[in-house]
């Protein structure tokens, strides 16, 4: 009997990675330059608060409003904001937040008086809070998961923390150069280099279905967040004694609770309790939460070193925190490539435990010297720091369908911000209310690096169930 034999079978080609076109390159340009511009205005404004305070007659108790008037509705109108943006057109909502911002920006920068002034800076905010949601969810639609969607938010990430840093080390130079008011110039300037780009570049996005909003869930959850957020801004520079701290922290915390009621009812809610549910968004949020409230601690409690301790200018404090820019650039160039070889839940984990051991390092500083080790560590921790934010946006956004991007990017930004918010009014304040600034800062440095390492091994624990 002839047998018969198969022709050989040619060598597979393995298929080419994919990579970005120019038009994406252009789009990533936009959405990150944007990102950039919100995160400089995170902190740009904070070496020039004194000059400003004088120059427009804020007293001292006051001046912590030209933060809290921009924290309020950029934190509280995320949520809302992100769900609008799926409803009815991210890339229209994120073009009307660039108008917005840019002419607050203006508008501040022009300010004769305190009012003038705060107006300008809460304008900000309700544009950041347009723009940072629907920023994130044209990126995540835009990049598809898997490889160039980890590329895009390496960069979004390392861009992020490049913003918060350069406003530092900008902020002290440009105010002793040409005056506080150039800081919010700046922000109006950016504007002008990304709103003519985005327009003809981005692709609009919304669900297809046209849901009821939902009115109550948006009210319950707007008020919640912003009587959180005025609560623990205030604490910040009064601490949590007073009458009306406590009465809106309670208030927060009751809307909140009322808002999750109706969340169970409604019949398109505003967040999905089940996506809550599940353990990526859930521990993916709360690692988010630490690593930002912890790692703004240790940038709270160094700067007090580094001035109060070490006797070190303002100046030469923003140029050393400038070292983490740096830092930033590099983590952002390698978290991508770790995340594709050991997977978002291990790098997750690792750089959390990177972060916590690396700052309870900077418990070696003494009195009289330290800088250099307070350098080194706090910028190998923002690189472990960057680490966890890459993995934790790729954990909470990875497997949700394109029509709820908006959500779960909102519930992201909004992480981010609550994070941003909290650590310095849970932790920080222990640096200065005791009477030995140096001991306060050794102790809120042990129990930052506590809270993260503690937090790493929950995190371990819930995503490794999932997976």
């Amino acid at each position: 009997m002839a047998t018969t034999t198969s022709p050989p079978t040619a060598p597979t080609t393995p298929a080419a990675p994919p990579v970005l076109t120019g038009r994406t390159r252009l789009i990533l340009f936009v959405l990150c330059a944007a990102q950039f511009m919100v995160a400089l205005d995170f902190s740009v404004l904070n070496v020039a608060l004194p000059v400003l305070g004088a120059d427009l007659g804020l007293g001292q108790s006051a001046l912590q409003w030209a933060v809290t008037a921009f924290a309020l509705p950029s934190g509280g109108f995320l949520l809302l904001f992100g769900r609008i943006g799926d409803l009815y057109g991210r890339k229209r909502l994120f073009l009307a937040g660039l108008v917005l911002f840019g002419a607050a920006s203006l508008l501040a920068t022009l300010a004769w008086n305190p009012a003038v002034f705060l107006t300008g800076r809460a304008l900000q905010g309700l544009g950041a809070a347009a723009i940072v949601p629907t920023g994130m969810s044209l990126l995540t639609t835009t990049f598809p998961e898997g490889p160039l969607r980890d590329r895009a938010l390496g960069v979004s990430g390392t861009v992020l923390s490049l913003g918060f840093t350069v406003g530092m080390v900008l902020g002290g130079v440009m105010t002793d150069t040409l005056g506080w008011r150039s800081t919010m110039g700046l922000l109006a300037l950016f504007t002008l280099i990304v709103l003519p780009l985005a327009p003809g570049l981005l692709p609009e996005s919304r669900t297809p279905e046209r849901p009821r909003l939902d009115v109550p869930g948006a009210v319950t959850v707007t008020g919640g967040l912003l009587a959180l957020i005025y609560a623990l801004s205030t604490a910040a520079q009064r601490g949590f004694g007073g009458a009306d701290v406590l009465v809106t922290l309670v208030a927060g915390v009751v809307l909140l609770a009322v808002f999750v009621r109706v969340e169970s009812r409604h019949a398109s809610p505003l967040v999905s309790l089940p996506m809550l549910r599940r353990r990526t968004v859930a521990f993916g949020n709360l690692s988010g939460l630490v690593t930002f409230s912890m790692m703004s601690t240790v940038v709270f409690v160094l700067t007090l070193y580094l001035q109060e301790t070490l006797h070190l200018s303002a100046f030469v404090t923003g140029l050393i925190f400038g070292v983490q820019g740096l830092a930033a650039i590099l983590a952002g160039t390698l978290a991508p490539k770790v995340i594709g070889r050991l997977g978002t839940r291990r790098v997750l984990v690792g750089s959390l435990v990177g972060q916590g051991l690396l700052t309870a390092a900077v418990l070696g500083v003494g009195r009289d010297s330290g800088a250099v080790l307070a350098t080194v560590a706090a910028s190998l921790a923002c690189m472990f720091h960057l680490g966890a934010i890459i993995s934790y946006g790729l954990t909470v956004t990875s497997g949700v369908p394109d029509e709820e991007q908006g959500l779960a990017t909102g519930l992201v930004t909004t992480t981010q911000q609550v994070g941003l918010t909290i650590g310095i009014p849970l932790l920080g304040v222990l640096a200065t209310t005791g009477g030995d600034l140096f001991g306060g800062v050794r102790t809120v440095l042990a129990l930052d690096a506590a809270i993260v390492l503690g937090t790493a091994v929950l995190v371990g624990l819930g995503l490794r169930r999932s997976s």
